[in-house]
């Protein structure tokens, strides 16, 4: 299942990263550094208000689906978390009204939460659809769910930025793209619902599971938005459009990777763990783990090499230079957020231990929040890096003790190593190159890092990659030997 989730959501990977990158080369300088800083703001409180309401339902809807399935029980489910769903959603324009109503924000900013406000309703709904085809195996209908959101809010937002709506264009781009899709997958959605009933004792399963995933989620996003707000507070909007220029450099090319392990990760092992017990998981685990770490631990150590070529090419010029020296920090602090997010915490949700991830996230939270305080006003953007690579390793450390206790997962140590080994050679031969600046450099510099690290990992043969391949090149010349049939 883990494969052929791979092989299905490749598409919508590659789809993520060139939005994701698109969205940098492109915003950067439709947008001015205000109206960017803007969005950033905007999109914040898109993310912290879906995760504080809604998350916790498409959390169930994930983690639940195989074992209602297997139960036979389906429609419940789907009557009792929609259900559910609509009671939430409702709280959203009233708290949409009291932001806009009370909060001291300046007009395009308020411009832009109400856009954000009015696109989480139809963001959520569309995501809920998402994780019903994910756990069920529907690979090929959730990724082309995924790349419509992602492709069409990409060029709608562009669109409504180059007609001067500002940092709310992008999110009114996204939720008019959901709200479309939604048109076309909810009707079939719910008639999934259909002769099913809303069971009080499942839902509080659902909530009992789910709202401490939300928690543990809002914990997540304030470690990963703390900085922006206290920014815009102790320095200005243009500051927080240059931190987020260079995080999104940072953290959305490995996120994308990330993502696309995740959506395949996620369901196979909860359905190894479901079907085939703890040995399954084991194998399952141990394999993904092993994957995740060759594949982006260099995409991580990559990124930090080249930050300053890579702004220099994918952000607007105003901001590029300051965006230049935030990537190499949040590369670091991506990757751990990575593994963390997508293979660390994954045994709560395994072993149905999620309250332990409300205690899990704020460690390393209190710790963001703490460190930025005591450094961004002394040492400015920079101690907003410090603080936020700090945080996300306190996290990681602690993700994995914990973990322990809910549902242990292996840790790929032998793949850990060579990876480690075959970094630390790709970087010696990139810093050794000169600095030819812009996209000369970055392309040298890049192919040169990819070239050392895929020989050094085929000859240590990490994860067995070099078997694999070995295998998979004899099997298709014994079926060419062969012939047609």
């Amino acid at each position: 299942m883990f494969w052929r989730g791979v092989l299905g959501y490749l598409p919508v990977n590659i789809a993520q990263g060139v939005v994701g990158l698109l969205t940098i080369v492109l915003f950067t300088r439709v947008l001015t550094p205000e109206q960017y800083g803007v969005y950033a703001l905007a999109f914040s409180a898109l993310s912290l208000t879906q995760t504080i309401l809604l998350t916790w339902t498409e959390a169930a809807m994930a983690r639940f689906h195989a074992r209602q399935d297997e139960d036979g029980r389906l429609p419940d489910h789907f009557a009792t978390l929609y259900r559910l769903w609509f009671a939430l959603a409702l709280v959203v324009p009233v708290a949409a009204v009291l932001v806009l109503r009370f909060a001291p924000l300046p007009p395009p900013l308020k411009v832009a939460v109400a856009a954000a406000f009015a696109a989480v309703v139809v963001k959520s709904l569309t995501k809920l659809s998402q994780e019903r085809r994910r756990a069920a195996g529907e690979v090929s209908s959730a990724a082309l769910l995924d790349i419509v959101q992602t492709v069409g809010g990409f060029l709608l937002g562009l669109v409504l930025a180059l007609v001067g709506l500002g940092g709310a264009a992008p999110l009114l781009g996204m939720g008019a793209i959901s709200l479309l899709c939604l048109v076309f997958v909810l009707p079939a959605d719910l008639r999934r619902a259909q002769g099913g009933r809303y069971d009080p004792a499942m839902a509080k399963a659902y909530a009992a599971y789910g709202l401490p995933v939300a928690l543990s989620l809002i914990l997540a996003l304030v470690l990963s938005t703390t900085d922006r707000f206290l920014l815009a507070a102790f320095l200005n909007e243009q500051a927080v459009g240059v931190y987020h220029a260079g995080y999104s450099l940072g953290s959305r090319t490995l996120d994308v990777v990330f993502i696309w392990l995740g959506m395949a990760g996620g369901p196979a092992m909860i359905a190894a763990l479901e079907r085939g017990g703890h040995a399954a998981l084991k194998d399952a685990a141990q394999e993904q783990a092993s994957f995740m770490v060759l594949l982006t631990l260099p995409a991580a150590v990559g990124l930090a090499l080249v930050g300053r070529p890579l702004a220099e090419v994918m952000v607007g010029a105003e901001l590029s230079a300051g965006a230049g020296a935030v990537v190499p920090w949040i590369a670091l602090a991506g990757w751990l957020s990575g593994m963390t997010t997508y293979y660390l915490l994954q045994a709560f949700t395994l072993g149905k231990r999620t309250m332990m991830l409300i205690a899990c996230m704020a460690i390393p939270t209190g710790a963001n929040v703490v460190l930025n305080l005591l450094l961004i006003p002394r040492f400015g953007l920079d101690g907003a890096l410090w603080s936020t690579a700090a945080s996300y390793g306190v996290g990681a450390v602690g993700a994995a003790i914990l973990g322990r206790r809910a549902c242990p997962l292996p840790v790929p140590w032998s793949s850990l190593l060579k990876a480690g080994l075959a970094c630390a050679l790709m970087a010696a031969a990139v810093l050794a190159t000169p600095a030819f600046g812009g996209v000369i450099e970055l392309i040298v510099k890049a192919s040169l890092g990819a070239l050392v690290y895929g020989l050094v990992v085929l000859g240590l043969d990490a994860g067995g990659l070099r078997s694999r391949a070995t295998e998979i090149v004899q099997r298709r010349l014994a079926i060419a030997r062969e012939g047609p049939a």
